[in-house]
Order: structure tokens, then sequence, then C-alpha cells
């Protein structure tokens, strides 16, 4: 394997930043790739694979902790996996040349970078919101419950395959909605242990295409696993309160350049 320290440095500092908020994997690591050449199919490919493994091991903590709801993780799943597959199966039976291909990638990951942005920006907002008024949505019945955790499943199964991200920040923000009574840090852990066989599943379909660059993958994993061990030890020593916002300004920045 070649040893690239570029990609082993991009590893270090996305893993070190998801470590100390708990987004920003596929947000940040998507546009470092294009920006050293990768193309926006292999991009994607190989970060989703990277973003299951990252967050493997996320689940058998909360897990642990009991932060997981193990329902609602099912029902979203139930939405976005066949959705995954569905993409899957369109984008690689759709004739189209690569170039074709590369640029409604980078389209749709430019409007999801700027959504991601602003769900990362107004999230604590939102969750007072939803936890605060007697809205619509938090007088919905179980069963309509349901059915939108399964919709939003859909609709995260097929961003995410498109673009690899959405699956962090728009996840929770959908959930905040959804859930406002649950505890966040479940809400958190309920995300994780969706977003791991989401990204798998599409990452491997992703492989399958030949859009996976496995030594790019390991180059990125050695830099990414120790950085994550460092940001989650260094999370309560950084104001949130500033590092958010730069995260998003920096999303929206990089998400309009790639939209025009």
């Amino acid at each position: 394997m070649d040893f690239q320290l570029g990609y082993v440095v991009a590893g270090l500092v996305v893993g070190f930043i998801v470590g100390m908020t708990g987004v920003g994997g596929g947000s940040l690591m998507t546009p470092i790739l294009l920006y050293f050449g990768v193309s926006p199919a292999n991009a994607v490919g190989t970060d989703l694979l990277y973003a299951a493994i990252t967050k493997a091991g996320g689940i058998h903590v909360h897990h642990k902790k009991k932060n997981i709801d193990w329902r609602i993780t099912g029902e979203l799943a139930l939405g976005s996996l066949p959705a995954a597959a569905l993409t899957l199966w369109l984008l690689h039976s759709i004739s189209m040349d690569t170039e074709t291909l590369n640029k409604i990638i980078k389209t749709t990951l430019g409007y999801a970078l700027v959504l991601t942005a602003i769900a990362i920006l107004f999230k604590r907002k939102i969750f007072d919101y939803s936890q605060k008024n007697n809205s619509w949505i938090t007088r919905m019945s179980r069963q309509q419950q349901m059915v939108a955790t399964v919709v939003t499943g859909m609709v995260l199964g097929a961003v995410v395959t498109l673009t690899s991200i959405g699956a962090g920040a728009l996840g929770t923000v959908a959930l905040f909605m959804l859930y406002p009574l649950l505890p966040t840090v479940r809400l958190v852990g309920t995300e994780i242990a969706h977003a791991v066989p989401l990204t798998l599943v599409a990452g491997m379909g992703h492989a399958g295409m030949g859009n996976v660059d496995w030594h790019l993958l390991a180059n990125l994993l050695i830099g990414s696993l120790p950085g994550i061990y460092l940001g989650s030890h260094m999370a309560n020593r950084v104001a949130d309160h500033y590092l958010r916002p730069a995260l998003a300004i920096m999303l929206i920045f990089v998400g309009t350049k790639l939209l025009w």
C-alpha cells in the first residue's frame, strides 16, 4: 500500500473534528477529496465506506450505554436501505458517461452541503422549538410517526448514496423534529446506529461500480482513527458554539463553490 501523507493528515483532521463535534465526517471529507483531485464518484464511494468503518465503533459504545432506540433505527432503515439500493440501481442502469455522472454527483453534493450547514447552524433552535411548541409534528399518532420516520429514511437513503453526506447532521435534525421528547444522546446514538448500515450498503454498492479507491480508504483510516480518539477527549475543552458556526460557514462556502 502506498503511504500518502496528505490523505493521512486529511483523515486525522476530519476525525479530530468529528470527535469534537459529532458532525462533519462526510461533509468535510468529500470536499477535501475533491480538492485533492479525486473524481466526485470515487470521492463519494470511498467516503461512504470510510464513514461506515469510523462510525461502527460508535454503535458498540452507544449500545452499551443504552443510547440507541432500535425501533426508530429499524424504521429509518426500512426506508433508507431500499432507497439506497434503488439509487444505486438507477446510477448503474442509466447509461451515462463518467463526466455526466460526476456532474450530477457534484451538483447534488453542493446542495447537500448547504443544507447540512443550515442544519448545523440552526439545530439547537429547531430542537428547542420542537420541544416547546405544541405543533402538529408533536401531536402525530404513533402510526403517523412511523410513516414519517420511514419516509425520512427514504430521503436520507437517496441523498447519502448520491453524496455520501447527510446521514449525520440532516438525520439528527429530522429525528429532533419527529421525536422531540427523546433525550439528545439517544437521538445521536440512534442516528449513528442507522448511519452505519446505510453507508455500508451504499459504499459496497459504489465499490461494485468501481467507485472506491481502496488505497485511499486505507490512508484515510490511518489518520482518522487516532483523530477521532483525540477529538473525543478534547470535546469538553473546545467551545462548541464557536466551532459549529465556523464549520457551517466553511460548508456553505464549499457548497456554493460546487454549485457555481
